[in-house]
């Protein structure tokens, strides 16, 4: 059984609900909400195979299904995933821990051609299992594929072990972005979008 993620742990009492009603305020107010799923529909193949992993209520797996691609979103969330289905129907969804995800638990075959994992993800999974995350996620993906991952580096989870976990699951950073519109990577950014590939 996967160990409790630090969302689960490190959150309130009906976080995940606010969260939801959070993004569906945003979405009603008009803002931008899915320029992540912008960038990787930019740098796959037109009906690409795409993994949402930690998709939560699933503005970027539904946007990402809108665009034509193959969408498979997972969150350790019920309620995230059951907001992702009401809200954002297309994509195939599942309650899936990260630390156990493989594509036999998808009922997929096929590796996905792109893995997105935005919003902090890596941040929330459980203390110490980002190298086994990544190493996962990884195995789910096909040999010419990419993740994008972006997280504020001030919570949790430093850069350099960000990038070490990564090394150990057999990953190498090809980019890293300061956001998801591309600016330019500083030492002094807050918020890192690094592109992983096979090492």
């Amino acid at each position: 059984m996967a160990e409790p993620t630090r969302w689960a742990t490190e959150t309130k009492d009906g976080h995940s609900q606010w969260y939801i009603d959070r993004f569906r305020g945003m979405a009603a107010e008009g803002q931008d909400l899915v320029g992540e799923a912008r960038l990787i529909d930019a740098m796959v193949p037109r009906r690409a195979r795409i993994l949402d992993a930690g998709c939560g209520p699933g503005r970027h797996a539904g946007e990402l299904h809108a665009r034509g691609h193959d969408v498979v979103g997972v969150d350790a969330d019920p309620e995230l995933i059951a907001a992702a289905r009401q809200d954002h129907p297309g994509p195939s969804y599942a309650v899936v821990d990260l630390t156990e995800l493989d594509l036999e638990t998808l009922e997929r075959s096929d590796p996905f051609d792109a893995v997105l994992m935005a919003g902090n993800v890596i941040v929330f999974v459980a203390t110490g299992t980002e190298t086994d995350v990544l190493r996962r996620v990884r195995a789910c993906l096909s040999p010419e594929g990419f993740i994008a991952v972006g997280f504020h580096v001030n919570r949790h989870l430093a850069l350099a072990d960000f990038d070490r976990s990564a090394a150990d699951a057999g990953l190498r950073v090809e980019h890293r972005f300061s956001t998801w519109d591309l600016r330019a990577w500083h030492d002094n950014a807050d918020f890192a979008v690094t592109i992983l590939r096979y090492a």
